[in-house]
């Protein structure tokens, strides 16, 4: 969809097509479950499901302050980072002795009467990204990784974004994005070969 058609997609929706809408969440929900999925392999399909929910009821209440700076999927993506990392924080909460309520897959907005129908409800993972034995020690390196290096490398490597998509996303120009992402890889190999003295290194790649 060129950025012409995606603008008009987004007036539609903003003015509560739901036809629009259909379309936004059939273009937009499997990636955005897929990168979920990146976020943290320990997900669950229902759960990579729950998060998307709070993603799209999210995306609905606050698209009016979308200003197009960055790609609507990108947009998504950094909803998404949040909305899984509220997910992990509220199950470790619960492991302690607090609750969540669950989250209807038919949940409708109180403010435009919207519901969401995700067009697919187990997003498969994509393994081209990390080689698999090494993935898990990614995440876990991660967890100790602080923003905005999480951030940053989220973005780069599970959302697959490119320089121009994450300096519009962040409002960094992509040579600050290049010299940011290359410390933080520095940083999340340091940590790496800290949790896991003997692995191999360099978890991601080199060639930024």
């Amino acid at each position: 969809m060129g950025l012409s058609a995606e603008a008009e997609l987004l007036r539609l929706c903003r003015l509560g097509d739901e036809v629009a809408w259909d379309e936004f969440f059939d273009r937009h929900y499997e990636p955005t479950g897929r990168f979920v999925y990146q976020l943290s392999h320990g997900f669950l399909p229902e759960e990579v499901e729950e998060i998307c929910q709070e993603v799209f009821l999210a995306a609905i209440k606050h698209l009016a302050s979308f200003n197009g700076e960055s790609q609507i999927q990108t947009w998504l993506f950094r909803i998404a980072a949040n909305k899984a990392r509220d997910f992990r924080e509220r199950q470790h909460a619960a492991k302690r002795g607090g609750g969540r309520l669950p989250l209807s897959l038919q949940a409708e907005d109180t403010e435009t009467g919207l519901t969401l129908d995700p067009p697919s409800t187990a997003p498969s993972p994509d393994a081209a990204l990390i080689s698999n034995e090494q993935s898990e020690l990614v995440h876990q390196a991660l967890e100790r990784l602080g923003e905005p290096c999480r951030e940053i490398l989220q973005l780069r490597y599970f959302a697959d974004l490119s320089y121009d998509e994450i300096s519009g996303s962040l409002n960094l120009n992509p040579k600050t994005v290049s010299s940011r992402l290359s410390k933080c890889l520095d940083r999340l190999e340091e940590i790496a070969r800290n949790i896991f003295p003997g692995e191999k290194s360099a978890l991601f790649p080199s060639n930024l």
